[in-house]
């Protein structure tokens, strides 16, 4: 994995010279034929990460997850084998949704011994045999062997739960590759106090990865968080990030931020200084190992001024990690060529008193907000390109990830296309 030491503006994209400067077509966001062919490109042959083994907990532990870009609903299950094992969830006999509850398009989670069937009572077990056929006897010649539930390939990477539709794809961690593997080691397993968001986002899934995969827009989107003047210092000098990285089909971006205490507590809000926490987390750093010192991969920069490094794994998953020692994941769902679900997860070392615990729910908060200020242009980003009054947009050299994910998709797409 290449480190490269920025030198000048512009020298960041200029290391990918396959990129280009030139300006990014933007019509992969608005072409819903290009949304169609993207589902089958990309969402039907790719790794897509659902979850994390704590949801699992035991034996019989189940969640479902709708994958509307893929046109499926998966169930995944920890058997008795102990293994964690993926499902198409749907019937062998009629078709019919095999785990639901009230509402057949929700997701669900539970415990369960076997899975039956609402409509005509098919059971099978955790490891997806069928086990019982009401009536037997009225079928012709049925053999339960041939009648399983549809397998999907699951695979775990350090306790992160991944699902693939095809099954001639690369293993999973040869999809992931060096960068990703840098990663390994990090204390996910001591992260397991979790604040959860989600909402339906009207714009194309990509707009929302380019909104979080840049920092130039945070003096002025943002600046309102900031004491006035903080807000004022950024507005004026601009913001730039520590490291830009790419491993297709995966990136990353790190930047500073390590203010945990900051070293001026008038720099922040006066909630932030009593709970003593905010955006970048509970500044009280939990004594876990694997903070210290911290996987390779991570703050690949080694600057002393580090504060958070976002991974985007291709195509809709990004990784946080925070230097006060949490970590934090995006998931992008795509529903439309203008929709998708858009899922937030903060994980932090279980709390051990009320301070650390408010300390959680400030950074959750703070959080929230930020995101919603990302999320309020999204829309009507999406509803202007639309139009298609202008489709070419000029990208500068902090932007590198976002033309990156373009360039990617256009180039799934365009394979696809070709048959390839």
């Amino acid at each position: 994995m290449a480190h490269f030491n920025k030198p000048a503006a512009g020298s960041w994209t200029e290391h990918y010279p396959d990129l280009g400067t030139e300006p990014v077509d933007y019509s992969d966001s608005i072409d819903p034929q290009f949304y169609e062919d993207e589902r089958e490109a990309i969402f039907k042959k790719t790794w897509l990460n659902v979850g994390r083994v704590e949801r699992l907990p035991r034996k019989g532990s189940y969640f479902t997850k709708e994958l509307s870009a893929a046109g499926t609903s998966l169930i995944i299950v920890r058997g008795n084998d102990n293994e964690i094992h993926a499902y198409h969830n749907v019937c062998r006999h009629r078709g019919n949704k095999l785990v639901w509850d009230d509402y057949p398009n929700e997701e669900t989670s539970g415990f369960c011994k076997q899975f039956t069937c609402k409509y005509h009572a098919w059971r099978y077990s955790l490891e997806g045999e069928l086990t019982f056929v009401q009536q037997e006897k009225e079928f012709f010649g049925l053999d339960r062997a041939d009648y399983g539930l549809k397998d999907v390939r699951c695979e775990v990477w350090e306790g992160f739960i991944f699902v693939n539709l095809d099954h001639d794809a690369e293993p999973l961690t040869t999809f992931l590759g060096p960068m990703i593997k840098g990663l390994e080691g990090y204390p996910f397993h001591e992260m397991t106090e979790v604040f959860s968001y989600k909402a339906e986002v009207g714009s194309n899934w990509k707009l929302f990865i380019d909104a979080f995969a840049e920092f130039y827009h945070a003096p002025i989107l943002h600046m309102k968080q900031a004491v006035k003047d903080e807000a004022d210092k950024l507005a004026g000098y601009g913001y730039e990030a520590l490291h830009y990285e790419l491993q297709p089909p995966h990136s990353m971006i790190s930047s500073w931020g390590g203010m945990a205490p900051p070293k001026d507590l008038n720099m922040v809000k006066p909630i932030e200084r009593i709970l003593r926490s905010g955006l970048f987390g509970p500044w009280d750093r939990p004594d876990i190992e694997g903070l210290d010192p911290l996987p390779v991969g991570i703050n690949p920069a080694g600057h002393r001024a580090w504060g958070v490094d976002e991974f985007e794994i291709w195509p809709n998953f990004s990784l946080l990690f925070w230097a006060p020692g949490w970590y934090l994941t995006y998931h992008y769902w795509p529903t439309a060529v203008d929709k998708h679900i858009f899922e937030a997860n903060l994980y932090f070392v279980p709390a051990k008193n009320a301070r650390e615990r408010l300390a959680q729910e400030l950074a959750g908060v703070t959080f929230k907000e930020y995101a919603l200020q990302d999320a309020n242009t999204l829309e009507a980003t999406q509803t202007m390109i639309a139009t298609r009054t202008v489709t070419d947009f000029p990208l500068n050299d902090q932007e590198i990830l976002l033309r990156h994910l373009h360039k990617t998709a256009q180039k799934k797409v365009e394979d696809y296309r070709n048959g390839n």
